[in-house]
């Protein structure tokens, strides 16, 4: 089922999305140094999936910023943030923003996450904001799509979703 999300004033439709107890679709994108990066190498681990329109944007910032920050407190937990900004782009605000443990992913190829994980926004070409945990058997078991661009995830729901995921591995 579509969906509509609205990005200041622009409205687009993103295709149906993953929902918790799917398998994680699979998916390639690009590192900020143009190498390819495919999500199967990291089977086996937990996951959380930032998707955003921009790092050039406010929210988008704040919520990659605040992912970074909080990736302290998740251990064995890897946590990557997905947008079709230009991999060298996201290096020089990676850089600027001080980014040390959020892996950001560029997907402005073959929008191949976005196809999957249903946020991108066709009309527009950029990805829904929305976030999802996998845990180390490659199951959805957190799935957040936000209807708009200026709403922050459900941080403290998020990160619960990974630290059990985390615990179930270390068990």
């Amino acid at each position: 089922m579509a969906q509509s999300f609205q990005f200041g004033p622009l409205q687009a439709t993103i295709a149906a999305g993953v929902k918790v107890g799917d398998r994680a679709p699979q998916f390639t994108a690009f590192e900020p140094t143009l190498a390819p990066f495919d999500f199967s190498t990291t089977a086996g681990r937990v996951r959380i999936l930032n998707s955003v329109p921009s790092l050039d944007t406010g929210v988008c910032d704040t919520e990659t910023r605040r992912f970074n920050h909080e990736a302290a407190t998740v251990p064995g937990v890897e946590i990557y943030t997905i947008s079709v900004d230009l991999p060298f782009a996201q290096g020089r605000w990676c850089g600027a923003a001080g980014i040390d443990k959020v892996k950001v992913l560029s997907d402005f190829n073959a929008v191949a996450f976005g196809q999957a994980y249903g946020t991108l926004m066709q009309e527009i070409r950029i990805l829904s904001r929305a976030t999802f945990v996998v845990d180390a058997a490659g199951i959805v078991v957190y799935a957040e799509y936000l209807p708009s661009a200026g709403q922050e995830p459900n941080y403290a729901a998020v990160l619960e979703a990974a630290r059990t995921a985390a615990v179930a591995v270390a068990r």
